[in-house]
């Protein structure tokens, strides 16, 4: 009897219609291994601007499904452009979304850093974003897989070597912190 696989819920920073960070995302998904399922969460441009308020009304449905899509998750991978040396508001808003519910707090995160220049300024935010919201951080720094820029494929992600070699490097210490049941 095999062990069910470890549920991995794929964020992506980025709202664009052909995104690097959703094709490395994709990618990954494409090359898991069978002790890990990953899911792509496609609601990011649904989800209404946060307002504190809001949290104590009927909370808004996208956002239930993206709490509930957390909660099944055993894992996160976030893949999150740099937008102005920083995080992305949309995914900010997501964060914010987070920041009270139950299901985030505790919750295994591994970042990749998709920038083939080796951008940091929002990774590092991004990090402590996550470490105040009481994410366990995977890794002291988010994989790197070097894509060429916006607007790749996750079919061309999936033809170079190397980036299947650094995408499975990320899947390597998923794997490793979340060992099968």
């Amino acid at each position: 009897m095999t062990a069910p696989a470890r549920r991995v819920l794929c964020l992506s920073g980025s709202l664009r219609r052909v995104s690097s960070n959703a094709a490395a995302l994709e990618a990954a998904r494409q090359l898991a291994p069978p002790a890990l399922e990953l899911e792509l969460y496609r609601g990011l441009g649904t989800l209404p601007l946060f307002n504190p308020d809001d949290e104590m009304a009927a909370v808004p449905m996208s956002v239930s499904a993206l709490r509930e899509a957390v909660g099944r998750a055993d894992a996160l991978l976030i893949a999150c452009p740099e937008y102005a040396h920083g995080v992305p508001g949309a995914f900010k808003n997501l964060l914010d979304w987070l920041v009270g519910s139950l299901e985030f707090p505790g919750k295994p995160v591994l970042l990749l850093n998709t920038a083939a220049r080796g951008s940091h300024h929002a990774l590092e935010a991004l990090a402590e974003i996550l470490v105040t919201m009481s994410a366990q951080l995977l890794a002291a720094q988010p994989v790197l897989v070097a894509l060429p820029g916006a607007g790749c494929s996750a079919a061309q992600v999936l033809a170079s070597a190397e980036r299947c070699a650094e995408l499975r490097t990320a899947l390597d210490v998923l794997a490793e912190a979340l060992p099968v049941a």
